[in-house]
């Protein structure tokens, strides 16, 4: 058996090394002061990089958002658009949760917008949207006669249609529309996960059944679950909370690396509340929320809070290493690793 004063020389030594290694890491803040929630962000390449929010703004960079070309869509300045997919610095589709659900899409850069869809039913609210490549794609909504809403597009989000096979949702169990990343589509597999009475995370395989897992993210509340999802090389990463209580520090991010079969919480409690995780490169995820923003470098296991700022969504270029986070009052910022 080794001594004490051996292993707390051991673990010291660990942390001061986790810590050294994350300290260059850090957040700017590019721009703020619109009045819009941004809860819709898709980074496309090192340049371009799209954002959607409330009161129907929209921006675009194509400088690393150094400068934003803002805008509120004609007729639509009301629209809470709390999702956005772009495709080029010409090409994107926005989704506005409430009624009425509306998906739009420009492809001319954001000057003239074409609706796609329209749905007066109050029942309906959009949650996040996700393309598993250029022309499929998938919306995730709360559920209606309790069966989880989906739309589909097979054309580059030009026509939606309900997907046939939605699961079935547990009672007071919903998505949260909080980042666009309750849902992701991976190797043309569809995952989202929930909150509410229950926490869990689904995943569909292509020609296979729906798979629930539950998740051991706080939950039993409305405000309270998991938030958003992220897989890295090894590893997938839930992040939660309670977003009414969003300094409550327990069970707010778990981590599975066995294919979702096991899941474990992290070691350490992160800031709180967290409405997005994104992966970074390797084994490192950045999370972030109304509670601040943490990194961990071990898929998952630690994590340390780099910065204080409240943020409601953070992503990484599909092509390329550009990291932004976005939040409310038009905030917009750059993470520097």
């Amino acid at each position: 058996m080794k001594s004490r004063p051996f292993i707390l020389s051991t673990l010291l030594l660990f942390f001061l090394f986790f810590a050294n290694n994350t300290v260059a890491q850090h957040i700017t803040i590019l721009q703020q002061g619109t009045p819009t929630s941004i809860r819709g962000l898709s980074v496309v390449n090192d340049k371009t990089a799209w954002i959607s929010g409330s009161n129907g703004y929209i921006a675009i960079t194509n400088d690393s958002g150094k400068t934003w070309q803002w805008q509120q869509v004609k007729g639509f300045e009301k629209a809470d658009f709390r999702d956005i997919e772009a495709f080029s610095d010409k090409e994107a589709v926005i989704m506005s949760s409430g009624t009425p659900a509306l998906i739009l899409k420009t492809i001319d850069g954001g000057i003239n917008w074409q609706l796609k869809y329209h749905n007066t039913d109050t029942s309906f609210f959009l949650d996040a949207i996700d393309f598993d490549d250029a022309r499929h794609g998938f919306i995730l909504g709360d559920p209606i006669k309790n069966k989880f809403l989906l739309l589909e597009t097979k054309d580059s989000g030009n026509t939606w249609n309900n997907y046939d096979n939605s699961p079935v949702a547990a009672p007071n169990e919903a998505a949260f529309a909080a980042s666009g990343t309750c849902l992701r589509t991976i190797n043309h597999s569809i995952l989202f996960v929930t909150g509410g009475s229950v926490s869990n995370l689904f995943v569909q395989a292509p020609n296979k059944d729906w798979r629930k897992t539950s998740i051991p993210v706080t939950h039993g509340k409305s405000s309270q679950g998991a938030f958003s999802i992220a897989k890295g090389k090894n590893q997938l990463i839930i992040v939660g909370g309670d977003y009414q209580h969003d300094k409550h520090t327990d069970s707010t991010a778990c981590y599975s690396n066995n294919n979702e079969t096991t899941w474990q919480l992290a070691h350490n409690s992160l800031s709180g509340y967290q409405s997005c995780v994104e992966y970074i490169n390797a084994d490192t995820f950045l999370s972030t929320g109304t509670a601040g923003t943490n990194i961990t470098t071990d898929g998952g296991k630690n994590w340390v809070q780099i910065d204080t700022a409240n943020f409601n969504v953070c992503r990484k270029a599909k092509h390329g290493n550009l990291v932004l986070l976005a939040g409310s009052k038009g905030k917009i910022a750059i993470f520097r690793p």
